[in-house]
């Protein structure tokens, strides 16, 4: 059975509860605020819904991460960041990047990242829990991604590109900087052809879950003034 959530408590059922088809559903309801979105990634869950329907809480087994020794860059690739063509910055226009986030794909006519969960999102960046990367070529934003940074975890949430490769770049960056500062996992929620060239895997939940209770409250080396 679903459980629906109250929202007089930030509690959510235990993982294991969550449904196998669709895979990973684990709760509805609830509202969006800072404090249940927190308690959320804490417990190894995230939002996802359209609009017109309640608030979806999911939790994928397997589930999709990436270790940053694991990152993987292609020659292409390489070539493309020893060029230099993009500048890289981090939290200088968390707005844009999530809107850009939200904007229409080829792909797809409507979008999860609606307001509501630009708005929520928009104040776990300003407590300083959500970031993001910003890919700029001639002052211009071309790309960028967004996530929450709690302990040596990362949770990634969406990415856009507007220029060949530029969201491959703001993510290789991000690695690099993260490995750099004691970050031990990217947790990339569900597998993409892009991702897993990039070097993400998948683990089950059960392992996910072992890193949660090992590194979310370590300590990190992070400046995301930089």
């Amino acid at each position: 059975m679903l459980t629906w959530l109250q929202r007089d408590s930030l509690d959510f059922p235990p993982l294991n509860k969550a449904l196998r088809e669709p895979n990973g559903l684990l709760a509805a309801g609830g509202d969006l605020r800072p404090e249940r979105l927190i308690q959320a990634y804490r417990h190894g869950c995230f939002p996802w819904f359209q609009d017109g329907q309640p608030i979806l809480w999911w939790s994928p087994d397997p589930r999709t991460v990436l270790l940053p020794d694991a990152l993987h860059i292609s020659r292409s690739l390489a070539k493309v960041l020893r060029q230099g063509r993009y500048q890289v910055t981090f939290d200088q226009a968390f707005s844009a990047v999530i809107c850009a986030c939200a904007a229409p794909r080829s792909y797809a006519t409507e979008t999860w990242i609606t307001s509501p969960m630009q708005e929520a999102y928009l104040a776990l960046h300003e407590r300083g829990v959500a970031h993001s990367v910003e890919v700029w070529r001639d002052n211009e934003l071309v790309g960028g991604l967004y996530g929450l940074a709690m302990g040596q975890l990362f949770f990634g949430e969406s990415m856009f590109s507007r220029a060949d490769n530029a969201s491959k770049v703001g993510f290789v960056t991000l690695i690099e900087r993260l490995r750099a500062w004691g970050f031990v996992l990217i947790d990339c929620q569900m597998p993409t052809e892009h991702l897993l060239s990039l070097g993400a895997q998948t683990i089950s939940r059960a392992e996910f879950s072992r890193y949660l209770s090992i590194h979310l409250d370590q300590p990190s080396q992070a400046d995301w003034t930089v």
